[in-house]
C-alpha cells in the first residue's frame, strides 16, 4: 500500500522495492563502517516522496490517523522502556566491556531523543574514538567537520558580545544577569547548522533580553514600580518613560527601541505583553503569600519561562518568505499559541524547576512545581521530582504529537520548537546551567561546544 503511493506520487517516478534497487544499497550503506557514526536519524528511502505533501487519502495520513487515536495507549511502549532500563541497568553491574559500559551509560542518563543535538555529537565522537574497529578516515573527517562549524559558532559568540558590550547594560544595571555565552548555547541548540548565522545571532539577543526582563521582574524592582513599567508595555508610548525611576527607562527604552527595529508588531501584541503579565502574576502571587494549585501553576508557567516568545521570534528568524511564504494559518497559529509551542515551552518550564527550583526559593522566589507538589499532596522531595520527571515525559509525548497535528508550521520551525525543548534538558540536567551558580559540569559542556577545538592527529 506504502509502495503503491509512493509510486504514484513520490517526485522520482521509478520502481520502489526494499527487495533491490536504493534500498539495498541504503541498507549496505548503513551495515557498512561508513556510517558507524550515524544516529538518531531517519534515512528515507522513498524517491524523495518526504519532501512531499501527503494526499487526504494516503495511507500515510490514514496510519498517523490510527496512531493519533492509539498514543494515548502507550503502555506497552513505557513496560518495554521500563524493561529495557531494568536490564541495562543489570548490565552495567557485570559488564567487562568499558567501551559497552560507557554507551550504556550514557543511554540511561537521558533518552536520546530529549538530547541536544549538537551535544550528543561532541561526545559520541570521544566515543567512536574509543572503539577497536573504528574508521580513522571517518573519525578524522568528523572532527574536521565539528570544528569547522564551532569556529562559526565562536564568530556569533563574539558577535553577541560585542552587542551586549555596545548596551553598557552591564555597567549601568548591575543586578542583571551577564550570560552572553548560556544565552548563546540555547540559540545553538535551537539551530546548530551554519545556514542558520542570522538566526543564532539575532535570537540571541532575544535571549539575553528576556533575562533581563526577568531579573527586573524577578528579583530587583518594588510591586509599584513593577506597574508602572507594566504599564508603560501595554500602552507601548515612550512618553511613559516620564514617570519610571531611571533604571527602568534604561529598560524600557532598549526594549523599545529594539522591538521596533525588528519590526514585528505581532510579536509586541501578542509576545511580550502576555510574557509581562505573567511576571505581574508572579510578583502578586509573592506579595500575597498565595501558593498556586499545580493546575494553575502549570496553566501560567509554560508563558512565564517566556519560551513562547523565544519560538514566535524564532518562527520569523527562520521562515524564509522566498521559499516558506508566511501564511495567515501560521501567524494564527503562533498568536494561539498551538500544542507545538505549548508543549515545548511546558517542557522548558519543568526542565528548568527541576533544576534550578531549590536554589531559586532559597533566594525568595515563588514555589516552584516541586514544592507545590509537595504542598498540595504532602508529598516526600523525592516523590514530588518523580511526579515532575513524570510530567515532563507527558509533556515530550504530546510534543511529539504535535509535531505532526500542527501541520500549518514549516518544518524547520517544527525542529527548532522541538530543540527548544532538549536545549532545556541539557541546560538543566547538572542543575542551573543558566542562573547566578552554573556548575561545574554546565561550564565543562560549553566549554566543549564553544571554545575547546577536537585535536586532530
Amino acid at each position: 500500500m506504502m509502495i503503491d503511493y509512493s509510486m504514484a506520487n513520490a517526485p522520482l517516478q521509478k520502481e520502489l522495492s526494499a527487495g533491490k534497487g536504493s534500498g539495498v544499497y541504503t541498507a549496505a550503506f548503513l551495515s557498512s563502517p561508513l556510517a558507524s557514526a550515524i544516529t538518531g536519524a531517519v534515512v528515507y528511502v522513498d524517491n524523495s516522496l518526504n519532501a512531499m505533501g501527503v494526499g487526504v487519502d494516503s495511507p500515510v495520513l490514514q496510519i498517523s490517523t490510527f496512531l493519533k487515536a492509539t498514543r494515548e495507549r502507550e503502555s506497552i511502549f513505557e513496560e518495554a522502556r521500563d524493561f529495557a532500563i531494568k536490564h541495562l541497568k543489570e548490565n552495567l553491574k557485570t559488564s567487562t566491556d568499558p567501551n559497552l559500559a560507557m554507551l550504556v551509560s550514557h543511554a540511561l542518563e537521558l533518552p536520546l531523543y530529549w538530547t541536544m543535538p549538537r551535544m550528543e555529537a561532541r561526545w559520541f565522537i570521544d566515543a567512536y574514538e574509543r572503539r577497536l574497529d573504528m574508521n580513522p578516515t571517518l573519525l578524522e573527517f568528523a572532527k574536521l567537520d565539528f570544528n569547522m562549524v564551532q569556529a562559526i559558532h565562536q564568530e556569533n559568540l563574539k558577535h553577541a558580545s560585542r552587542w551586549w558590550e555596545s548596551t553598557h547594560w552591564g555597567k549601568r544595571l548591575p543586578f542583571m544577569r551577564d550570560r552572553v555565552m548560556e544565552n548563546y548555547l540555547w540559540s545553538l541548540g535551537d539551530a546548530y547548522e551554519p545556514q542558520f548565522q542570522y538566526y543564532r545571532r539575532m535570537k540571541t539577543w532575544i535571549n539575553i533580553l528576556t533575562t533581563c526582563l526577568d531579573d527586573v521582574y524577578d528579583a530587583y524592582s518594588t510591586l509599584d514600580e513593577l506597574k508602572l513599567l507594566t504599564d508603560a508595555v501595554d500602552r507601548w508610548d515612550v512618553n511613559a518613560v516620564e514617570h519610571l525611576p531611571n533604571y527602568m527607562k534604561i529598560c524600557f527604552l532598549g526594549y523599545y527601541n529594539w522591538i521596533n527595529e525588528m519590526a514585528y508588531d505581532t510579536l509586541k501584541e501578542h509576545g511580550w505583553q502576555d510574557l509581562i503579565h505573567c511576571y505581574v502574576n508572579e510578583v502578586n502571587w509573592a506579595h500575597s503569600g498565595q501558593i498556586p494549585t499545580m493546575e494553575e501553576y502549570v496553566n501560567h508557567a509554560w508563558t512565564s519561562i517566556a519560551a513562547p516568545v523565544m519560538l514566535t521570534y524564532a518562527y520569523l528568524l527562520s521562515t524564509n518568505p522566498s521559499v516558506n511564504p508566511i501564511t495567515q494559518e501560521e501567524l494564527d497559529s503562533l498568536e494561539n499559541y498551538r500544542d507545538l509551542i505549548k508543549w515545548a515551552s511546558l517542557i522548558v518550564r519543568l526542565a528548568n524547576d527541576f533544576g534550578t527550583s531549590w536554589d531559586e526559593v532559597e533566594r525568595g522566589d515563588n514555589p516552584k512545581s516541586i514544592q507545590i507538589c509537595m504542598h498540595e499532596t504532602r508529598a516526600s522531595a523525592k516523590d514530588a521530582r518523580d511526579h515532575v520527571k513524570h510530567l515532563i515525559s507527558e509533556a515530550w509525548k504530546k510534543l511529539n504529537e504535535a509535531r505532526f497535528v500542527d501541520s500549518s508550521f514549516n518544518r524547520s520551525f517544527v525542529e527548532i520548537a522541538t530543540n527548544l525543548a532538549r536545549v532545556s534538558q541539557f541546560m538543566y540536567q547538572h542543575g542551573d546551567g543558566h542562573g547566578h551558580d552554573v556548575g561545574v559540569k554546565n561550564k565543562e559542556h560549553a566549554s566543549l561546544l564553544l571554545i575547546k577545538s577536537i585535536p586532530l592527529p
